[in-house]
């Protein structure tokens, strides 16, 4: 008799298992548990109500792949996690604020749901068959569109990146796709130049900000081009992408031409994308004590 009434149980526990924690309405009564069966379990915490027809079973979730797979069960056949929280899944983006991106293949259904905003993307194709944790395939009018990660239904990494474009910031797209690149990810119309014109005019805007005087860009300097140059104070800042300056090779020949241009008597600062992006105030910092310090070789040059 015991071993009856721990079945339906024992099956919604396996069913969780593969669930990251949450289970549906339907699972349930597959299971054998009906409604009284439900609101006991709920009433006694060996089941809790997440979204309308979806729960977590013997506690509330505590980890971001329940909280994405419970907001795609909530919301139906062929739906996947998409946009900002497939970045997320993807590892391009740390954690954001907010609801669970969801998509779904249709025009209509499924009225909103707390927690969760909802897509309706009819182009998406279903998942591919099998699980996959690197797929890359599929950009706009490409054949696959979804795919799985942790066993979550999502975007391929290509059409995730397609979708945030202009949904989140432009800082947080391009760390998006440095980190799809750093995955051996090859992203359609992601091009180096716009990527690297981006962190350009990004320092540009630090710069002005802070009342920093105009550098000239992209100018030649001997037999290198130079990202940024202060001619009278003889400082050079140099922008490195992921794209530009990947590998051995690239790390060497910097490591060449700054000590190249530091012999002719030039101070060479490097920044990179992430602490333009985060850490601005050092950055604009460091750019005005060399100027200073540049100036005061000038002056003691001149005198």
């Amino acid at each position: 008799m015991r071993e009856e009434i721990d079945t339906p149980d024992a099956a919604v526990a396996e069913i969780a298992g593969r669930q990251h924690g949450v289970v549906t309405a339907p699972q349930l009564r597959g299971a054998g548990l009906d409604k009284s069966a439900v609101s006991r379990r709920l009433k006694s915490g060996r089941l809790h109500h997440i979204h309308r027809g979806v729960y977590a079973v013997g506690h509330r979730p505590s980890s971001l792949h329940s909280r994405f797979m419970a907001a795609v069960l909530a919301c139906g056949d062929g739906a996947v996690l998409s946009h900002g929280s497939a970045a997320v899944l993807w590892e391009l983006l740390r954690p954001l604020d907010g609801p669970v991106h969801v998509s779904v293949p249709r025009t209509f259904g499924r009225a909103k749901r707390r927690g969760i905003h909802l897509y309706r993307c009819p182009s998406l194709a279903g998942p591919s068959p099998s699980p996959s944790s690197s797929a890359s395939e599929g950009g706009r009018g490409g054949r696959i569109l979804t795919t799985y990660r942790h066993t979550i239904p999502v975007t391929t990494i290509q059409r995730t990146i397609d979708d945030i474009e202009g949904l989140l910031p432009p800082h947080l797209v391009r760390r998006a796709k440095r980190q799809a690149e750093h995955k051996g990810i090859h992203l359609e119309g992601a091009e180096s130049q716009r990527l690297r014109s981006d962190l350009e005019a990004l320092f540009l805007a630090i710069c002005r900000h802070h009342r920093i005087p105009d550098p000239e860009a992209n100018v030649k300097l001997g037999r290198y081009e130079v990202d940024f140059l202060w001619r009278s104070h003889r400082l050079v800042v140099e922008i490195d992408s992921f794209t530009y300056h990947r590998g051995s090779v690239a790390f060497h020949q910097d490591r060449t031409r700054d000590l190249d241009l530091r012999t002719q008597g030039f101070t060479v600062l490097r920044f990179d994308e992430r602490q333009l992006e985060e850490e601005p105030e050092r950055v604009a910092a460091d750019v005005a004590a060399a100027l200073a310090r540049g100036g005061d070789r000038v002056t003691a040059y001149r005198s």
